[in-house]
């Protein structure tokens, strides 16, 4: 086993690496650099945490915000890591005392704003340490901020390069969830990453459900998003403006929600406090602006809705992306209309950028806009952007609710006549009201109800032909003009529609179905009401440890962690330390009392004294949790793990009973599952499907229909194919002949 595999099974409790962490891990351990682009949930904080413990000397860890340095030392100190951070949270003479225990070995990883890292006098230090105790590597966390086109753009960022001049023998790791292709480029060249190693890890988040509405009464619809799939969830309400933030958070308390503000404007002790209580406290609803969220950890946020159109795709993964770090099923809802159009392009025109920054920032809209008015899956459009390719995921709006498209070619050319006839000087709400042929004091002061296209448009209705507005926007047959407050102008590719040369296509607007399918919202919602009781009296226990150790609860243990514990309700130490999520010193620190906890639950409910033999939880397999598997599949294996049935997980995500049966098959495939584990059969059942699909293959007749045959259709094509899986794993590692 190796050392890296040891210091995560020891210090971190968890069974094996995911994904390419175990590459990353050992090339920066053997002092090479690298750019990681790893999902928000992805475990990026492992790939220099690991490496700064198997390296001589401190990792130094650049990180752009105070609340993520205190929440990440917080949990390496609970793990038992000497961690560390400075920043202008601290008084003089605590940092004082930091800095000379750099000197003498006392910490692992210093966590440091960039702010301080680049100040000479920081750098000089550094330059100390480096000939005495040693520099074990630089992480650059959030390092999309280096990109002057980017949404979280830092300018101190830039001068991060100098790390590699004044420090060449020390290994640089930069990472990031978020980088198109354009973003790579930059951090690579500004941080002089030429030489570095690039890993690109899938960006999809599947636990997400991507759902976006037309926005009409965008607040009503809030809370009934919330009151209806959410109810005392955590979540994120993001807002553009903080009036709007201030607005909609006192509307929601009115309306019985917890929910808390903030934004750049409020006191610094408001905004500290607000977001103590949104970490600390479950069920809280924050609403925020964009200055809300970069670094926050709480893996249980359950949803984010956006109330505003974001700046660009980049933006809305970011942002989206802060739910369901846990891996468990979360929420990207927002409510979008063509206002939010106007409102963005008047806020690129309007800023003090270049016209190169101005025209990115107008085609990272409307990449946006395409999404946003997508009737393909809204998950392939995402990832598209970021030049990843995956089928129609089943878990997003339009795959659940698939839109009706109708030829709009008609309807197009009557629209875009209509902007025509009344100059291109209006917006899309007065052009509806002529098309509709209303009697408004407005269309009679303009003379409008004398056009040929007035009343042109009743066989649809107003909500239809805002769509049908919103659409062509999108299409790029119309454009908006924010020199004339938002008219709406035709564009040069309009001309083929007028012509009636070009087809034009639209999603048919129709009252969605609410898009979700039931599903569990929690890792502990498997539990049977024995479980459930116990999942709520250890929630309760670590709520009383977060307060003493004054950190959030999360820190202690996530509740997938506690979710485990409740289903196998451990008695002995040894049973508890074969849990995900439970190191050596978390072990050292709870184990006496999680174990207390545990033998009382189990007398209360006459359950009988654990067996270590017959309740022990699966051994993690030697190859890492998903290492071959498809992100879809992982996370069926994920939920076969936490003791979830294939039609449980069908119905939750939305898939064929059939897709989740080929995940089995895949997992089984690669040793990361075994046949009973997915298919509820006996075990003499599943042993005389081998024997007859390997009959089969000695006579020549490898196919599954001889099989399926022989027994009657008693078994499905599905479980056989399971069961086949585990035969051709077995003839490949010749275990079978």
């Amino acid at each position: 086993m190796s050392a890296a595999l040891v210091l995560l099974q020891e210090v971190f409790g968890y069974p094996a690496f995911r994904g390419r962490q175990a590459d990353i891990v050992d090339h920066v351990t053997a002092g090479g650099d690298a750019l990681v682009l790893m999902p928000t949930g992805g475990g990026k904080s492992l790939c220099y945490q690991i490496p700064s413990l198997l390296r001589p000397g401190v990792g130094i860890v650049v990180s752009p915000l105070i609340a993520l340095m205190h929440d990440q030392v917080a949990a390496l100190r609970e793990a038992g890591v000497k961690a560390a951070y400075l920043n202008s949270s601290q008084s003089g003479a605590e940092a004082a005392a930091i800095e000379r225990g750099l000197f003498e070995r006392d910490y692992d990883l210093l966590y440091v704003a960039p702010e301080r890292l680049m100040q000479p006098r920081f750098l000089s230090l550094l330059e100390g340490v480096a000939a005495g105790p040693g520099l074990a590597l630089f992480a650059i966390d959030e390092a999309h901020c280096v990109s002057q086109w980017g949404h979280d753009f830092r300018p101190e960022y830039i001068q991060l390069s100098v790390l590699h001049e004044r420090f060449p023998k020390v290994p640089r790791i930069a990472l990031t969830a978020t980088a198109d292709a354009a973003t790579q480029a930059e951090i690579v060249q500004r941080l002089q990453l030429e030489k570095a190693r690039i890993f690109i890890a899938s960006f999809d988040r599947p636990n997400i459900r991507y759902q976006i509405v037309e926005k009409d009464n965008a607040r009503a619809q809030l809370l009934n998003f919330i009151r209806a799939e959410h109810a005392d969830d955590a979540g994120i309400v993001y807002c553009l403006s903080r009036k709007k933030v201030e607005e909609t958070a006192a509307w929601l308390v009115e309306h019985d929600i917890k929910a808390l503000p903030y934004h750049a404007g409020l006191d610094q002790a408001v905004r500290r406090g607000n977001q103590d209580t949104f970490l600390r406290e479950d069920g809280v609803v924050m609403v925020a602006t964009i200055a809300f969220g970069m670094g926050i950890d709480k893996p249980d946020v359950r949803f984010v809705a956006h109330l505003d159109l974001p700046k660009s795709i980049e933006g809305y993964y970011q942002e989206t992306g802060r739910a369901g770090r846990d891996g468990a099923p979360a929420d990207a809802w927002m409510a979008y209309g063509l206002g939010d159009v106007v409102q963005q392009r008047r806020m690129i025109d309007e800023g003090e950028a270049d016209e190169q920054f101005k025209r990115l920032g107008h085609a990272k809209l409307d990449a946006l806009l395409a999404l946003c008015e997508s009737a393909t899956c809204r998950r392939q459009r995402l990832l598209a952007y970021f030049g990843e390719e995956i089928g129609a995921c089943g878990n997003c709006d339009i795959c659940l609710d698939p839109p009706q498209t109708w030829d709009g070619t008609e309807a197009a050319r009557k629209a875009l006549s209509c902007v025509y006839r009344t100059e291109q000087r209006f917006g899309a709400r007065h052009v509806v009201d002529v098309l509709l042929g209303r009697d408004s004091e407005r269309i009679r002061q303009w003379r409008h109800n004398t056009l040929s296209t007035y009343g042109i448009g009743k066989e649809l209705s107003e909500r239809d032909w805002r769509a049908v507005f919103r659409q062509l926007v999108a299409l790029g047959y119309l454009e908006i003009d924010l020199a004339s407050y938002g008219a709406l102008k035709l564009s040069a590719a309009s001309r083929t529609v007028l012509k009636g040369e070009q087809q034009v296509m639209l999603r048919k607007q129709v009252d969605k179905k609410a898009a979700r399918a039931v599903r569990g919202k929690t890792p502990a919602a498997q539990l049977d009401a024995i479980g459930q009781a116990l999942f709520e009296r250890l929630r309760a226990w670590r709520g009383e440890t977060a307060k003493e150790h004054g950190v959030p609860a999360y820190v202690i243990f996530h509740d997938a962690t506690l979710a485990d514990i409740a289903r196998l309700c451990p008695q002995s130490t040894d049973r508890l330390r074969q849990i995900s999520g439970i190191g050596a010193r978390k072990l050292e620190s709870y184990g006496a009392a999680l174990v207390a906890l545990c033998q009382s639950h189990a007398e209360e409910h006459g359950l009988p004294a654990s067996d270590p033999a017959a309740a022990a939880p699966r051994k993690a397999p030697v190859a890492t949790l998903d290492e071959g598997l498809s992100t879809s599949a992982s996370l069926t294996l994920q939920g076969l793990r936490e003791g979830a049935t294939v039609a449980e997980i069908a119905h939750a995500r939305g898939l064929k009973p059939g897709t989740v049966y080929n995940h089995c098959a895949e997992a089984i495939g690669l040793g990361l599952l075994e046949p009973h584990e997915a298919l509820q059969l006996p075990p003499k059942e599943i042993d005389t499907i081998r024997a007859a699909l390997l009959t089969q293959r000695a006579n020549g007749q490898p196919g599954m229909k001889p099989v399926f045959e022989q027994f009657a259709e008693r078994y499905s094509y599905d479980q056989l194919r399971c069961v086949a899986a585990a035969v051709a794993r077995a003839i490949a590692e010749r275990q079978l002949p």
